[in-house]
């Protein structure tokens, strides 16, 4: 048994080192490149306007006749529930410890480039959807594979990575991470975060989209709020740091650094290696997922919707990714030399830098951050399983799913999840293939809905004028 596991570990680890090497970085970030270049910097070009469409409109309520299910800033608030999760506090700091502050630069080039990924998979996602016999509609990379490119075998394979990815690192893998930040914070046995964790999940999950698009426009911008004022409460008190934290993210991002106060000192490439995949882990632009929820929105066009996916990157990897590393970077954390000699990674580097910056609630707002994360990821995630699962096998198999996924957020906090947390790590990054084949073999009809609505003033100035 042993050895058989141990033969899966050493052929998953071979997978992994493809899928999120070299090679699939630079086509994630190349997809986003060449959407820049064909729309000539769209997200700089219409930034005000993304704004405008999308911050400035979260509470402006839909005068109806669109076709969706949920609002677009439910919608969005559902994507973010999924891509605002344990990475972005303990990815960004395992990013500044293997690759050096350098990273954080080279996260910010691949979040301005996934910004027109994203926009590409939520148009794409709206315009080849599918309403279903109830009513409700459907969407995603599965559909616009199949209807657009006519790669039914291709839609199939994401399907199925989706709904297995779903489970570890949407669901066990996040409960798992909640369990160890609330047990060394609170000290709260682990089986009793799982129990409150399942309870939770299962009350909102079984309500559907309705329900966790309720739930996260609600939970989203308080999670998100919560972290951010920490941090930034933080920065106010560390302000002297603040220049030589992005000195440092600027002159370790394009030369080599050697070691310096205990810090092992990181090369260029590993700096852009772990900045680019730690970026695109956190706001999740090209691997397929966010455009599961985009899907459902109600819109009358969408590029309106596309707008969404700019702002949600904006989100997750521009404000709340750098708010943590600037934390990290500003008290010093981040070199051995000022934590005792011993060179931190993951939550505990974040935790430490909350501590340092502000002693007493810093490690606290840390863990609820990681709860909220976390949990928010879990509704997330499980709609986008369950929509998976739902192309492979039809609408009866929802209930199924989802009484499959809520004794496994559980389960979650009592195991051992290093295998399970590399093979959803593998799949989810394989998602990618299919998705960002999609993308690219349907990038004309993005530009041309593009053109289209920036051409009729009906549609740019919005349902709401």
């Amino acid at each position: 048994m042993f050895a058989f596991l141990s033969t899966i570990e050493q052929i998953n680890d071979f997978l992994n080192g493809l899928v999120w090497g070299p090679y699939m970085l630079v086509l994630l970030v190349g997809t986003g490149i060449f959407f820049t270049f064909r729309t000539n910097f769209f997200q700089i070009r219409k930034f005000i306007y993304a704004m405008q469409e999308t911050l400035m409109k979260i509470f402006v309520k839909s005068e109806g006749g669109e076709d969706g299910d949920i609002t677009p800033f439910q919608a969005v608030s559902t994507a973010l529930a999924a891509t605002v999760g344990t990475g972005n506090i303990a990815g960004v700091a395992t990013a500044i410890a293997l690759g050096g502050p350098g990273a954080v630069f080279w996260m910010w080039i691949s979040a301005f480039f996934g910004m027109m990924t994203k926009f590409a998979e939520v148009v794409l996602a709206v315009q080849y959807r599918e309403k279903n016999a109830d009513g409700s509609w459907s969407g995603g990379p599965m559909y616009y594979i199949r209807n657009g490119l006519n790669l039914k075998w291709l839609a199939t394979l994401f399907a199925i990575l989706g709904a297995f990815a779903a489970f570890g690192i949407g669901n066990m893998v996040q409960s798992n991470s909640v369990a160890e930040a609330i047990n060394a914070t609170f000290n709260i046995p682990h089986y009793v975060t799982g129990i409150v964790l399942a309870v939770g999940a299962a009350l909102v999950i079984i309500g559907g989209i309705g329900r966790i698009a309720s739930v996260t426009e609600k939970l989203v911008p308080f999670m998100a709020l919560f972290y951010i004022i920490g941090a930034v409460l933080i920065l106010i008190l560390n302000a002297s740091g603040i220049p030589g934290a992005f000195a440092e993210i600027f002159s370790h991002a394009f030369s080599a650094r050697a070691a310096t106060g205990g810090f092992a000192g990181a090369a260029v490439m590993m700096a852009m290696r772990y900045g680019v995949a730690r970026g695109v882990f956190t706001n999740e632009a090209g691997l397929g997922s966010a455009p599961i929820a985009h899907a459902a929105a109600k819109t009358d066009h969408p590029v309106r919707q596309g707008l969404w996916g700019i702002f949600e990157v904006f989100v997750d990897t521009i404000l709340i990714c750098s708010v943590t590393a600037l934390a990290i970077l500003s008290t010093g954390v981040w070199l051995p030399a000022n934590t005792g000699g011993e060179q931190l990674t993951g939550a505990a580097l974040t935790t430490a830098a909350f501590n340092r910056g502000l002693p007493g609630p810093g490690g606290i707002i840390v863990a609820i951050g990681i709860l909220l994360f976390a949990f928010s990821t879990i509704l997330g995630w499980a709609y986008y399983g369950e929509k998976c699962a739902e192309y492979l096998f039809g609408p009866k198999v929802k209930k199924y799913y989802r009484i499959l996924w809520i004794p496994l957020v559980f389960v979650g906090t009592v195991a051992n999840l290093e295998l399970i947390w590399g093979i959803a790590d593998t799949m989810n990054g394989l998602m990618a293939i299919p998705n960002l084949i999609g993308l690219l073999g349907l990038s004309g009809v993005v530009f041309k809905l593009t053109k289209e609505f920036f051409a009729d003033k009906s549609f740019a100035k919005g349902p709401n004028k």
